[in-house]
C-alpha cells in the first residue's frame, strides 16, 4: 500500500512540474528590472539597450531601468551583476572585452568571466573600417600587405589603446600575413582618426561610423570591413577575407545581454524570446545600423554559449602570442 501511494505521488508530482515551471515563468519578473551598462550615457550601446529596455518594459509589464556604470576596463558593471541575485532582475549588457579579451589581459580580474554569467543573446556587431589618409600611396588590401612586407617596422598604426579591438584586428592581420607595424595607441577615436587622416599615422582600424563624413569628403580612403558582411554604410567597401583574400577573417565587438549564472532556464528563455522579438523590429534594426552597427540574426541559448566560447578561445590565443596576457 505505501509503495502504490508512493508511485501515485510521484507520477502526481511529475505531471505538475512542467506547470510549475509554467508558472513560475508566468510570475517573472516580480519587480523592476535594472540594465547595467559598462559604457557611458550617449553612446551607441547605450541608445540600444534603451530600445531594448522600452520594449522589454511593454512586454512584461514591470519598470526596466539601465543603470550606466563605466569604468575600470567595464568591470564595475560586470562586477555588480556577476554578484546579483540569479532571479533575472538584474542583468548586463556588455562587449567582447568582458567575456573573451578581459580575462586573458589581466592578471586578476573580480569574477570568472566564464563562469560568472550565463549568456542570452548576442544582438549587434561593430564592425572596424581600415583606412589610409587621402595621400598614402596604398590603394587597396594588396598594397597594404605589400607596402608593410617591403619595409617591416616602418608604417605605423594607430588604435585607441593597447588591447582595444582596433588593436587586435590589426594584430590578427599582422599575425595573418606575417606583417610588422609600429603601433601608435591614443586616448580617443577622433585624435587617432585626424591623425591618420593627416598622415601622421599611416593607416588604422576605426569605429565604423566614427569616419563616415571623412570618407565621404575624401580624407580618408578605405580598404577593408572588419566584419564578415559587407557594411550598409559603406557597401563598396570589402571585407577583410575579401580584401585580403583569406575566407574566415574578421574582427569585431559584440553586443551581449547576459544574465548572473545560475538564473533559471525559464527565465533565460523568456528573456531570449523577448530579445529576439525587439532586435527584430524595423525601429530596433534601422536605429543600430544608423549607429554604425550590424544587426545579428537571432542564435539559440546553446549556439550562445558556443559563440562565446569560440570568442574567448580566439582572442586569449592571439593575446598570449603577442605577449599581452597577464599584463594590464
Amino acid at each position: 500500500m505505501l509503495n502504490r501511494r508512493r508511485a501515485t505521488g510521484l507520477i502526481v508530482a511529475a505531471g505538475l512540474a512542467p506547470t510549475g515551471i509554467a508558472r513560475a515563468q508566468q510570475a517573472y519578473p516580480s519587480g523592476a528590472i535594472t540594465i547595467e551598462l559598462p559604457l557611458a550615457a550617449g553612446t551607441g550601446g547605450d541608445t540600444l539597450v534603451r530600445l531594448y529596455a522600452d520594449g522589454l518594459q511593454r512586454t512584461l509589464g514591470q519598470p526596466v531601468l539601465v543603470k550606466n556604470a563605466p569604468g575600470a576596463a567595464l568591470m564595475l558593471a560586470s562586477m555588480d551583476v556577476s554578484r546579483a541575485a540569479p532571479d533575472g532582475l538584474t542583468l548586463l549588457m556588455t562587449v567582447t572585452s568582458t567575456l573573451a579579451i578581459n580575462p586573458t589581459m589581466y592578471k586578476t580580474m573580480p569574477y570568472d568571466a566564464a563562469k560568472a554569467f550565463a549568456p542570452i543573446s548576442i544582438y549587434v556587431q561593430s564592425p572596424f573600417t581600415l583606412v589610409v589618409g587621402p595621400n598614402s600611396p596604398i590603394k587597396s588590401a594588396k598594397d597594404f600587405v605589400q607596402a608593410a612586407k617591403t619595409e617591416p617596422g616602418k608604417m605605423s598604426y594607430s588604435t585607441t589603446g593597447i588591447g582595444s579591438m582596433p588593436h587586435l584586428a590589426m594584430e590578427l592581420v599582422m599575425n595573418r600575413f606575417d606583417l610588422k607595424l609600429n603601433h601608435v595607441p591614443y586616448r580617443a577615436t577622433q585624435q587617432q582618426i585626424t591623425d591618420i587622416a593627416a598622415g601622421n599615422v599611416d593607416c588604422g582600424f576605426v569605429e565604423a561610423a566614427a569616419p563616415q563624413g571623412l570618407i565621404r569628403d575624401g580624407k580618408l580612403r578605405p580598404l577593408a570591413a572588419s566584419s564578415a558582411a559587407r557594411f550598409a554604410m559603406y557597401p563598396d567597401v570589402p571585407t577583410l577575407a575579401e580584401a585580403f583574400d583569406a575566407p574566415g577573417l574578421q574582427a569585431v565587438s559584440w553586443h551581449a545581454l547576459l544574465a548572473p549564472a545560475g538564473t533559471p532556464h525559464p527565465i533565460l528563455d523568456r528573456l531570449h524570446a523577448e530579445m529576439d522579438k525587439i532586435t527584430a523590429s524595423a525601429a530596433f534594426r534601422d536605429q543600430a545600423t544608423s549607429l554604425g552597427l550590424l544587426p545579428l540574426p537571432p542564435m539559440t541559448l546553446d549556439a550562445t554559449q558556443a559563440f562565446v566560447e569560440s570568442e574567448r578561445a580566439k582572442w586569449s590565443a592571439l593575446i598570449e602570442k603577442i605577449g599581452l596576457a597577464g599584463t594590464q
